[in-house]
């Protein structure tokens, strides 16, 4: 408690890395964000996929982030110019009669505005502490491209208009059957690591 950890002493306090959909009722949140901020509808389950990748393993597929315009603090400005990851990200969407979607979107983690070690330096400049076992999260990872929009609420322009996912079905929510399953991984030079599916079904609700 007080102390924080400099951005380029950072990377040695982060075991591992996993894919990670924390999963968001957007239709609750926006009722939620004036007056409360995000709480039910963000609180209610995570999901991430089976494998820890270390640093180590992805270390040959280092990459610059996307060129951030705004100033940076001093405490956030990194040695390391590739300071994120070319991890290959796809999302689908399986319905409930087991039908496989199509992909949805295509990304890369190299489409993040701040590296991990910034936002491990940030979580602590406040003296704020971490324990090991603590999870950060990074955020919606979307690209420029339309394909590359990271979540359904961008996909459909905030619910107000259709997104095909496959076999003819479309979505503006997520429906009770739905699995979104995403798939992760890094490829060069014929080396492949991957990260295992991070899916997830959506139930229906428990009857108040």
């Amino acid at each position: 408690m007080g102390d924080s950890v400099g951005v380029n002493e950072a990377d040695e306090y982060i075991f591992g890395y996993v894919l990670l959909n924390d999963w968001s009722a957007r239709d609750i949140q926006a009722w939620e964000y004036v007056p409360l901020g995000p709480f039910n509808g963000k609180n209610f389950g995570s999901t991430i996929s089976p494998w820890v990748v270390t640093g180590d393993a992805l270390e040959p597929f280092r990459t610059e982030s996307l060129e951030n315009t705004t100033e940076i603090q001093p405490y956030l400005q990194e040695a390391q110019k590739k300071n994120v990851y070319d991890i290959k990200l796809q999302v689908t969407i399986n319905t409930d009669d087991k039908t496989d979607g199509n992909v949805i979107a295509e990304t890369s983690a190299k489409n993040l505005l701040w590296s991990f070690p910034q936002m491990v330096a940030h979580h602590t400049y406040g003296g704020c502490p971490l324990r090991a076992g603590d999870m950060m999260g990074s955020g919606t990872i979307s690209g420029t491209e339309v394909r590359e929009r990271g979540s359904l609420l961008e996909m459909t322009e905030g619910g107000k208009q259709d997104f095909e996912i496959g076999q003819g079905k479309v979505r503006r929510f997520l429906e009770d059957g739905d699995s979104v399953v995403m798939h992760g991984y890094c490829e060069k030079d014929g080396v492949r690591v991957g990260f295992g599916d991070c899916e997830g079904t959506i139930l229906p609700a428990k009857a108040l």
